[in-house]
């Protein structure tokens, strides 16, 4: 098994994405694999997402709901690129498939007409 099929079989990894000086930033996050690339997504205006628009080099770790990475977490070093709105929607419906409690939170704010954020997928690269 490859790290990325390890990685693609995890429930959630950490994303660590730099800033301008060069200081990584992890965040948890979910993800789901499609071919060779991973799928994230993100409000908009979330950091990682400006961070990712400066530098698109990310490491990608398997790590637990809070961000623990656990020693000898597979990890893999990639390249970002935000998605266009297609894009963004096929990562969300990925991404819906494999966590139930994203379906129940899309399936809420369509019943309950719930304004949401504006949402940005971000695919990674191996």
């Amino acid at each position: 098994m490859t790290v990325v099929d390890e990685i693609g079989r995890s429930r959630y990894v950490s994303l660590t994405t730099y800033r301008k000086d060069g200081t990584g930033v992890a965040t948890p996050v979910w993800h789901v694999v499609n071919g060779d690339e991973l799928f994230v997504v993100s409000d908009a205006e979330a950091w990682k997402v400006k961070r990712i628009r400066n530098n698109s080099h990310v490491v990608v770790t398997v790590c637990g709901i809070r961000g623990k990475i656990a020693p000898g977490a597979p990890s893999a070093e990639g390249t970002a690129r935000l998605l266009d709105e297609a894009g963004t929607g096929t990562a969300r419906g990925l991404l819906a498939r494999k966590y139930v409690l994203s379906r129940v939170g899309n399936w809420f704010s369509k019943i309950l007409y719930l304004r949401r954020r504006p949402v940005i997928g971000i695919a990674v690269t191996f």
